[in-house]
């Protein structure tokens, strides 16, 4: 499999996922100026040639360091890999944060949130290019864990949903689990099969999409 996908759904006692959300909450502040450099460069040389094509010693000389300066920072080109990826998603969550707190209803935060995760997975040269060069693995990645990587995401909505339904802006009778569940489910289906109805490039579209048929998720008999 290809590694940049196996990282997002490593075995480890937390995901990719969970990781970048938790560095986004507690903003931890990565001041290695080194180490910040050659993520920057591994990112640009694997949005340029793609991970499979790319070294170590590629990653080395467009940081303009040396191989032995990358592997002390990072053990293999898995783990490169793998922190190249959560700096992207923590980079996503920091913006949502940001974002969310700018919406004025949950209904807004709802079709924020939709709108928003779609628009930052699409449009990221990394992540969003393994989504169009290679769809089958991303298939094969988010099946082939379990359900882990779709759990870590549902876990994340639900969370969200929980903190309106304690603010009281949700009904205290809505199943919050499954609301988050079918949510992502959808999200997920617009990322990884072609639709010939809904175009996931048009914003605005989306948002019409995610206040006819999410919010009304929000409502326990909806």
């Amino acid at each position: 499999m290809e590694p940049a996908l196996s990282a997002l759904m490593s075995p480890g006692s937390e995901s990719v996922l969970e990781q970048a959300y938790t560095d986004a909450i507690e903003r931890v502040d990565d001041t290695d100026e080194p180490r910040a450099r050659i993520l920057d460069a591994a990112y640009a040389q694997f949005c340029r040639m793609g991970i499979q094509r790319s070294t170590m010693e590629d990653v080395a000389r467009r940081a303009g360091v040396s191989r032995i300066t990358v592997y002390r920072r990072f053990a293999s080109k898995d783990v490169l890999v793998e922190h190249v990826v959560r700096r992207e998603f923590r980079r996503y969550f920091d913006q949502f944060l940001v974002e969310i707190e700018q919406a004025e209803t949950v209904a807004d935060r709802v079709v924020l949130g939709f709108v928003s995760s779609l628009r930052a997975i699409r449009g990221n040269p990394l992540i969003g290019g393994l989504i169009d060069i290679e769809p089958d693995l991303l298939v094969a990645s988010m099946i082939g864990d379990g359900g882990q990587t779709l759990a870590t995401v549902r876990q994340f909505v639900a969370g969200q949903l929980r903190r309106e339904q304690h603010a009281g802006t949700v009904s205290p009778d809505l199943d919050i689990d499954l609301a988050a569940e079918l949510m992502v489910r959808v999200s997920a289906s617009f990322l990884v099969i072609p639709s010939h109805v809904v175009d996931i490039d048009d914003d605005e579209h989306l948002a019409n999409v995610a206040r006819r048929f999410l919010v009304p998720m929000l409502e326990p008999g909806g």
